[in-house]
């Protein structure tokens, strides 16, 4: 790497002896900075997304003192700043919603202020992407800070996953195998500690995107949230961020195509989140590197899950830490030859297979050997067909063997709201063999593509011991969450895709070894139904101002990342005009 210094940013604001240094600077004295302290000192932007209505990030004030403390202990000067916060767990009708919302606010405000390096916070599963994206945007030099998960949930005697045990609970209360006090008493014991969902949800895949992506230092991903070496982790990537800002380390030169190819086989070795597969196109597409559905067959496919994790398996991340954490899977990826890219540089200057080429493998249940997979092969599994022109997703390690291979009757559900008021019915004609469509939950149509693919079965099958059918939808689902779920259907109902002309009794194939997904009416009838629904299409008032008019009219498909069409792209961090 380069020894020679690259210029300062933030010099733009204080390095001048003229009336506009004298304004930048005297206005940040009123705070007690003293003046050496803009003498061509790195100034590290902390980027926080702490927020008490984001649970997963409350604790955040705490973490970024200990990232303070690291950048002054290098020699930077740290400077906090906040941003929009999209928590799941309250945020409404999803996170996901105001995700692109977010990478605007964490763009802007970097790209307009005296900003050499940024350490990211994140935690909660749309902050990560979200900051992510605004950061590569700008490209420049950045590190991520993950929250880290909750302890292990406790509930009657056993341990239970945060979000996967509500999918579980809930369940059993409708087939009537508990009652609704013991559904109720598992409320606090799921969430005892601070940080993210503690199962391989969304946050712990998309943290453990980001580790091997190379954008934070080893472990990041799973040390627990309450554990002194997550604040060992932030006040050493603290120091770190601002060796990166001398060096000139950028986004741009760690998230190359080969760190996304690690990232994609990765997934497939932890049972990640399909979420991951919309958060690593959007943010691909802001940093410029070319990535589509057909990368996650090629790179994923044939993948063993080696992380023996709720929901696809029985652990939690308390588990995943002690056996040796993110380090220990790539390790044993890469001495077997399944690590795509070794070579590809990290953010503390070493490469990834540097990184991890020693890390200690600790339990072999938790990380399983090569010869000993969870599930043969855990890669995503992309569905093409009349149904899904443009992909849709499942992920193989959380569904039943036995349906990934299937034929039935389609069950109907124009909207959530249909859903909702059908599916506890008794005279609902469904069987164990039915598909379960639900349309309308696309980025358009929810609008944010809602966390509500993953449908609740009926009662009357779940009585009978039924636990798992195919379901379709283009919405999204908890990384959290189970089952035999199609996601992501593209194009989106809302959008005209042939979803939305499935009608009740169609017979649909799903069949995940060759990739396919097709309704079975023939292409004159379905272009038939296209037309009449083009016809009779109406217009949402609802959709006609503020945020939500932007975000319908301009947010892409789930095969595209479902960023904004004008956010795409690497816009750099040039120094804006003077603001007096």
């Amino acid at each position: 790497m380069s020894t020679s210094r690259p210029p300062l940013r933030s010099a733009a604001w204080f390095g001048t002896a003229d009336k506009n240094g004298f304004m930048y600077r005297s206005w940040m004295k009123n705070q007690g900075i003293p003046d050496h302290e803009f003498q061509g000192k790195p100034i590290i932007g902390i980027c926080n997304t702490w927020s008490e209505l984001t649970p997963c990030n409350a604790h955040f004030r705490q973490l970024a003192e200990r990232v303070r403390r690291g950048v002054f202990e290098a020699g930077g000067y740290p400077v906090e700043f906040p941003v929009f916060s999209n928590g799941e767990s309250n945020l409404r009708p999803t996170a996901m919603f105001t995700r692109n919302l977010a990478s605007m606010d964490v763009e802007e405000a970097i790209r307009g202020n005296p900003i050499d390096a940024v350490v990211l916070m994140v935690g909660c599963d749309k902050t990560t992407p979200a900051l992510l994206m605004g950061a590569a945007s700008c490209d420049v030099p950045a590190i991520c800070v993950t929250g880290g998960p909750m302890l292990n949930g406790k509930h009657g005697g056993r341990d239970i996953g945060s979000g996967t045990a509500v999918w579980q609970l809930s369940e059993q209360v409708k087939a009537g195998t508990i009652t609704l006090h013991e559904f109720m008493s598992a409320e606090s014991g799921m969430s005892r500690s601070a940080g993210t969902c503690n199962t391989m949800g969304t946050a712990s895949t998309m943290a453990c995107m980001a580790e091997s992506l190379g954008v934070t230092l080893p472990h990041n991903a799973a040390i627990p949230a309450v554990d002194a070496r997550r604040y060992v982790l932030a006040h050493m990537s603290g120091m770190r961020i601002v060796q990166m800002a001398l060096e000139g380390l950028t986004l741009s030169k760690i998230l190359t195509r080969a760190a996304f190819e690690n990232a994609i086989r990765t997934n497939a070795a932890i049972g990640g989140s399909t979420n991951a597969v919309i958060h690593l196109k959007a943010i691909a597409g802001r940093i410029g590197v070319p990535l589509d559905l057909e990368d996650w067959t090629r790179i994923g496919k044939g993948t063993p899950t080696l992380v023996d994790l709720m929901p696809s398996g029985r652990y939690l991340m308390e588990e995943f830490y002690y056996a040796g954490g993110l380090p220990a899977v790539l390790r044993r990826m890469g001495e077997a030859g399944l690590l795509p890219h070794p070579d590809a540089l990290t953010a503390n200057g070493h490469s990834i297979w540097d990184n991890v080429k020693d890390a200690p493998m600790l339990n072999d249940e938790v990380i399983r050997p090569l010869a000993k997979p969870l599930v043969a092969d855990g890669g995503i599994c992309v569905l093409r067909g009349n149904l899904a022109p443009n992909g849709a997703v499942l992920k193989p390690s959380a569904a039943t063997a036995s349906l990934l291979q299937h034929r039935g009757r389609a069950v109907v559900f124009e909207n959530l709201a249909d859903y909702k008021a059908r599916i506890n019915d008794p005279d609902l004609v469904v069987d164990k063999d039915s598909v379960l469509v639900l349309k309308n939950c696309g980025p358009r149509g929810y609008p944010g593509m809602a966390e509500v693919g993953n449908m609740g079965l009926p009662p009357k099958l779940l009585a009978q011991g039924v636990t798992d059918m195919v379901r379709i939808s283009d919405a999204r689902m908890s990384g959290t969450a189970y089952g035999t779920v199609v996601l992501h259907v593209a194009p989106e109902a809302r959008a005209g895709g042939p979803l939305a002309v499935v009608q009740e009794g169609d017979w649909i194939e799903l069949d995940c070894a060759g990739g396919r997904l097709h309704l079975d009416i023939s292409d004159a009838e379905l272009q038939s139904r296209l037309a009449a629904w083009t016809a009779a299409k109406t217009v949402n008032p609802d959709d006609g101002a503020g945020y939500r008019k932007l975000y319908v009219e301009h947010v892409l498909q789930a095969d595209e990342g479902c960023d904004f069409d004008f956010l795409v792209g690497c816009r750099g961090a040039g120094v804006p005009s003077h603001s007096h």
